[in-house]
């Protein structure tokens, strides 16, 4: 596994802008300390969505974010975003509608959904095509979920930890009961997410209203396709029985340390230069992504300054 990790905080580069992130509406970012997708106020919206797209075959995105509010009457919710659309507002949690790709979304307040205690977090594979069924709070679109009371105004810290193995299943686990307690939201086989697409996440009040913080995110590359629920439970019984665990990943790990010796070589250029896709000429910056795609970089490291926070 290999981790691209974020620079620390301020969020904002030295001209207050961000070289990989765009945001707007009604998003604040607080250079010390958080982006605020929106504040405690009606009929508000705010995203941010990342310029470079994914192209891992494999990742797991972890990200910290915070929902509060004092009142008791509260809503709309927030979403994490992998699609092929970027930076476009509208209807669904901030973001755009008919959206191709992956929405997870953090749905806090109840509109007419019987049964199901909110807040309620679920995902919806979009085709392009689909609308969200937001009458029924995405009942008919829903590819997974789980219900999360207490997530809002948690004492601890609040996260969501993302996994995917290409084609072959998608993983939820939430933490927000207790520092480092993962709960299990949803586990789905045979999903199928565009090989190319944005990161970005979206909020949105109405007539309630609270805040949408996002504190962190963190991209990894997994290298391996076993199950990581599986080699956290093998690390866990490890651990244990007093021994050092080791993911018995198949492969040469002569190639294994000159492939990620020559990625280090690829990141040390990316920070050392801080190269701007943006002002690249269009020819170089194709051979630029394509090299951090066949070695396996969802984006360069200084993609994520943006959203890294310790």
């Amino acid at each position: 596994m290999s981790v691209l990790t974020g620079a620390p905080q301020p969020y904002l580069d030295s001209d207050m802008q961000s070289r990989w992130f765009d945001f707007g509406g009604d998003t604040v970012v607080r250079a010390d300390q958080y982006i605020r997708l929106t504040t405690d106020r009606q009929s508000q919206m705010g995203w941010i969505f990342s310029r470079v797209p994914l192209t891992a075959t494999n990742w797991e995105i972890e990200v910290e974010f915070k929902i509060t509010g004092p009142s008791n009457l509260f809503g709309d919710g927030m979403a994490l975003w992998l699609t092929k659309q970027r930076a476009t507002p509208g209807p669904v949690f901030g973001s755009t509608d008919k959206f191709e790709g992956l929405g997870i979304f953090f749905d806090t307040y109840k509109n007419n959904r019987p049964g199901t205690v909110f807040p309620y977090v679920m995902a919806m594979l979009g085709d392009g095509n689909t609308e969200y069924d937001q009458a029924n709070d995405g009942k008919g679109n829903e590819l997974a979920g789980c219900s999360a009371r207490g997530i809002r105004n948690a004492q601890s810290p609040t996260k969501a930890r993302l996994t995917y193995f290409q084609d072959q299943n998608l993983t939820l686990d939430l933490m927000y009961k207790n520092y480092m307690e993962w709960t299990p939201c949803f586990d789905v086989p045979n999903v199928k997410i565009p090989s190319v697409a944005y990161l970005g996440f979206s909020a949105e009040t109405g007539e309630l209203s609270e805040k949408h913080d996002i504190v962190s995110v963190d991209t990894k590359n997994l290298y391996s396709t076993g199950s990581t629920a599986a080699q956290r439970a093998r690390q866990d019984f490890s651990r244990q029985k007093g021994r050092k665990y080791e993911d018995k990943a198949s492969g040469s790990w002569s190639w294994f340390l000159l492939k990620t010796q020559f990625k280090e070589i690829v990141q040390i250029l990316a920070n050392e230069f801080e190269l701007d896709l943006q002002d690249m000429t269009s020819s170089l910056r194709a051979h630029w992504i394509n090299l951090m795609s066949f070695y396996k970089y969802p984006m360069p490291t200084t993609s994520i300054r943006l959203l890294k926070a310790y």
